[in-house]
């Protein structure tokens, strides 16, 4: 199999000026460079850059897939907006790392396989940017994840408890339905971690007639200052901030954590492998009842037809012997089905004896017919 690696990165909150797409340009003479991405796929060799020095300097999302099976994902947010107490509890594993890379934090997260699957890379990160906004609004769920996913990879020991469990686990959007695909994450383990998972209102909805409330109530010389640094455009997330300030104020937990009993990592995957098996229990089931269904409805439908074939079977064996007589492989077919049919209706009536009577004549009649003798043996009319 010959070598595949894809490299996206984005450019977000600042796109990239003429000095960063030269130095970009001296790692690759073949990567698409743009003010916002780059892009590059290699079929041999590698690349020279170094993807979280390349992440602190100028971007803020990465992608990776290489056809041996590692899939690599980073975003990169302003740590000042971000709980990172709290992002320490769901970024302990080997395969997913919160590094501080000065005003910012930058999440890794890496998953492998032993089977790989030639997988291409275009596609994925775009499917995924969005979890950048989840973070920034307070929403947790992707870096919950990414420590389930070390449990599922046996990155703990055994009785190690769970972070901080974020609500809507259940109701997963496109973004992270994504995310779970893209680390490999079993969905029996995140149909058990969603157990515990409180339903709540969506992260970045807000009261508005509070959120003006709260901002009339600001006062002059902070609302000057948030003007200024809005005219002058040089902070993306002035928005993302203020919101935070709202939520703070009005007693909302920012993080969406719910108070459960939290649960170890033996004890999620035991759930997830009796989940699991209760889960294929119920297809296996569903598929039985479904499979009884059909067989039911073709009986009915045989039924119907074998009492339809009843009222004309004089008929019917005069269309047999025209059949054969055509001496046509398809109207031999044909023929031999009519008379399979014929057999059931007589068995079903009683009169077997009658039609083995006149099959026997249609026998002795073409018994030179080689053809038609195979089929009706194959049909296991005659022996």
């Amino acid at each position: 199999m010959s070598e595949y690696q894809y490299y996206e990165f984005q450019a977000i909150d600042q796109p990239l000026d003429k000095e960063a797409m030269d130095a970009l340009r001296n790692l690759s003479s073949r990567a698409q460079i743009t003010p916002t991405g780059f892009i590059n796929e290699y079929n041999y060799g590698d690349f020279k850059g170094t993807p979280l020095k390349l992440m602190a300097a100028y971007f803020d999302a990465f992608l990776y897939v290489a056809n041996w099976g590692t899939r690599e994902f980073m975003l990169k947010v302003p740590l000042r907006l971000v709980n990172y107490d709290l992002v320490k509890e769901y970024c302990g594993g080997e395969s997913v790392t919160a590094y501080r890379k000065g005003e910012n934090v930058i999440f890794q997260f890496t998953s492998d396989t032993d089977e790989p699957e030639w997988e291409e890379g275009n596609g994925w990160l775009s499917s995924l940017l969005a979890l950048r906004s989840d973070i920034l609004n307070g929403d947790y769920r992707c870096l919950y994840f990414g420590w389930l996913y070390c449990a599922q990879m046996e990155e703990f020991e055994d009785d190690e408890m769970e972070p901080s469990v974020p609500p809507n686990l259940g109701n997963l959007n496109d973004s992270l339905v994504t995310f779970v695909d893209f680390l490999r994450i079993d969905n029996d383990l995140v149909a058990v971690a969603a157990q515990n998972s409180a339903s709540t209102k969506v992260f970045h909805m807000v009261d508005k007639e509070a959120l003006g409330a709260w901002i009339s109530n600001i006062p002059d010389r902070e609302k000057d200052d948030v003007v200024l640094r809005l005219i002058q455009g040089h902070d993306p997330h002035l928005g993302a901030e203020l919101l935070q300030r709202y939520r703070n104020r009005m007693g909302e937990n920012q993080d969406g954590r719910t108070i459960v009993e939290r649960r170890s990592v033996n004890e999620l995957i035991a759930k997830g492998k009796i989940y699991a098996a209760e889960r294929k229990k119920r297809i296996a089931e569903k598929k039985a009842k479904e499979a009884a269904r059909i067989v039911r409805k073709k009986a009915v439908v045989r039924e119907k037809y074998l009492n339809e074939l009843g009222k004309r079977e004089d008929q019917v064996w005069k269309q047999i012997d025209e059949l054969i007589d055509t001496k046509r492989p398809s109207d031999y077919d044909s023929a031999v089905q009519l008379l399979v049919d014929l057999r059931e209706l007589g068995i079903k009536r009683g009169k077997e004896k009658s039609f083995l009577e006149r099959l026997e004549g249609i026998r002795e009649k073409h018994r030179r017919k080689p053809s038609l003798i195979e089929r009706l043996k194959k049909a296991d009319l005659i022996k």
